[in-house]
């Protein structure tokens, strides 16, 4: 039982808000569109591809965390932020390569200007938005809706529950991408040496 708080009822609303946005996606969200996501992403490394994730603002850090997440399944990824995309960094992204771009509303400008690009390379553009009826919902190759109710925060504008909500889907592709990888352990041994996990895998106290 959690301690009571002088802002207990703060913590109490963000949590409970955060946690039913994250339990309502299994009702919202398309897992034929995601299955079609994990047979993509199988396909990266042996095929000598990499993932190219990008967003701006929020959108930015999330990007960094499912390219890391993916990196560590043993799916070559990278984060590609806008600041360094549109000043040649998009030389990066190269044929077959999936490009993930991330954008709440699905119309950012700096996020629409990597989808010529992808064009032209022949790169697979996978959108994440909450709104099917953006620009790049119809522009992408393939589209995924990750929409919430509400955020937590009294204007509903800062996007804190809608974050956790695409991390979780996200997370929830590379674990089904990692069950049929055949990733092990021991590779998770190889590059994680750091840190508790790898304090937990030398030792063998995983659970």
């Amino acid at each position: 039982m959690a301690r009571m708080g002088k802002y207990t009822e703060i913590y109490e609303h963000t949590l409970q808000v955060e946690g039913d946005s994250i339990l309502s996606l299994r009702d919202t969200l398309d897992y034929a569109v995601m299955d079609e996501i994990v047979e993509l992403l199988l396909k990266v490394k042996p095929n000598s591809h990499k993932v190219i994730v990008a967003g701006a603002g929020t959108s930015g850090i999330v990007a960094r965390k499912i390219a890391h997440t993916l990196s560590v399944i043993e799916v070559p990824a990278f984060p590609l932020l806008p600041d360094v995309s549109v000043h040649g960094g998009m030389g990066a992204i190269q044929k077959g390569d999936v490009v993930v771009l991330l954008t709440k509303g699905g119309n950012t400008e700096e996020m629409l200007q990597y989808l010529p690009v992808c064009k032209a390379k022949g790169a697979i553009v996978i959108g994440v938005s909450e709104d099917r009826n953006s620009v790049l919902a119809k522009s992408s190759d393939i589209f995924l809706q990750v929409r919430i109710a509400r955020e937590p925060c009294p204007w509903n504008l800062i996007a804190t529950g809608s974050s956790l909500s695409v991390l979780a889907v996200w997370d929830a592709i590379a674990f089904a991408v990692m069950a049929h990888n055949g990733y092990t352990k021991e590779d998770l041994l190889l590059t994680h040496k750091g840190g508790a996990v790898g304090q937990k895998l030398v030792h063998g106290s995983t659970v």
